[in-house]
């Protein structure tokens, strides 16, 4: 049988059931929902992040390159 992040079929079958049973059929779409939301969120901070890194990068770089410039 396949395993997925280390956990068998039979784990994840448990698992679901106690989240059934947790949360009930009419809360489980909701909060699927949330969790799609929560990611996407998160992965629209990383890109952010990772945008504002590579765009101080190039300021810091043309900082340098006028710094050097001038000292010649």
């Amino acid at each position: 049988m396949q395993t997925l992040l280390f956990i068998s079929g039979q784990e994840i079958f448990v698992i679901l059931i106690v989240v059934l049973l947790l949360f009930g059929a009419k809360k489980i779409p909701e909060v699927a929902r949330g969790l799609g939301k929560g990611l996407n969120e998160f992965k629209k901070a990383t890109n952010d992040i990772k945008k504002e890194i590579q765009d101080n990068s190039d300021i810091v770089k043309d900082i340098n390159d006028i710094s050097n410039n001038l000292k010649k």
